[in-house]
């Protein structure tokens, strides 16, 4: 059970907008293996249709998704466990010691059975119930890229589902509400 002071109530398969971070916010998906492993398991679960991804946003210490799911609370839970590890993995035979040592010092106290920690606990999940929240939520999820001053115009930022909506190439389907 996670320890997340948020609590998921899935009504009809209804959209929530969720955030999930780095521990201390450390800047690692900005490796692009480390990104990878993110949509790979991302695209794992819409294939196995157990998630529907409607919007995303990777950034270098933070994902953003408006994500669905009659399980909601348990797929996040299976894809922030697998991606932890699989970082992790990668880490340790890439020998990426000071990434490895920022990981289990900044690890929570009460996960002794564990040497490191990748996500925060919890993920902050945030009921869409209507047009106008939706429409908050996708502004705010496209333009965090140029809010942070990394890119000018939406759609230059790859890691993003503002480029499914222009019609462009992108790094990851979504399923549209």
């Amino acid at each position: 059970m996670p320890r997340s002071r948020y609590k998921v109530v899935t009504k009809d398969h209804s959209p929530y907008f969720i955030t999930s971070s780095t521990v201390s916010w450390l800047p690692l998906f900005g490796n692009p293996i480390i990104a990878n492993i993110i949509f790979d398991s991302l695209r794992f679960l819409q294939n196995k249709k157990s998630l529907s991804i409607h919007a995303y946003v990777l950034m270098e210490n933070h994902i953003h998704l408006i994500v669905s799911s009659p399980t909601l609370e348990e797929e996040i839970r299976k894809f922030k466990s697998f991606t932890a590890r699989t970082c992790i993995d990668w880490y340790q035979k890439n020998n990426k010691q000071w990434i490895l040592e920022q990981l289990a010092f900044n690890k929570k106290a009460h996960k002794v059975n564990q040497k490191y920690q990748f996500w925060q606990e919890g993920y902050h999940p945030k009921l869409i119930i209507n047009e106008a929240i939706l429409t908050n939520k996708l502004e705010y999820i496209h333009h965090n890229p140029v809010a942070r001053g990394y890119v000018d115009d939406p759609a230059h930022w790859r890691y993003s589902s503002w480029r499914n909506f222009m019609q462009l190439e992108s790094i990851l389907d979504i399923d549209k509400l």
